[in-house]
């Protein structure tokens, strides 16, 4: 999923048979090389337009997403093309659920408190 541009020639040469050989994987290639630009670039004023190329003539698993995307096309837009992130409350959240499962069974909630406010 790496932008085009950045590939080698080899990777470049191996991958044009299977696009060639298979129209669908063509264009789910293309569809999510544009997504990956858009997260990228931070294009959410582009992202109607993304999910209804999506929908019309995507493969199967795409529209899908597409569709998912489309329930909540306010906040996708919003989180594509404002500035604030979640990202850090995201990954503590991650790191305490991390440390839960791997304590499981096995002490106290001191401990786990204890081994929670360490790392921090």
């Amino acid at each position: 999923m790496r932008p085009r541009e950045t590939l080698t020639n080899s990777q470049d040469e191996r991958l044009l048979p299977v696009r060639y050989a298979c129209p669908d994987i063509t264009r789910a290639c293309d569809l999510a090389q544009a997504f990956a630009d858009l997260v990228r670039h931070q294009r959410g004023y582009l992202l109607l337009e993304w999910v209804r190329q999506a929908e019309q003539d995507a493969p199967k698993p795409m529209r899908g997403f597409a569709g998912f995307l489309r329930q909540d096309l306010d906040a996708v837009t919003a989180g594509l093309t404002l500035r604030w992130s979640s990202g850090v409350v995201e990954g503590h959240v991650n790191r305490v659920k991390t440390l839960k499962r791997a304590m499981y069974g096995r002490a106290s909630f001191e401990l786990l408190r204890t081994r929670i406010l360490a790392q921090s």
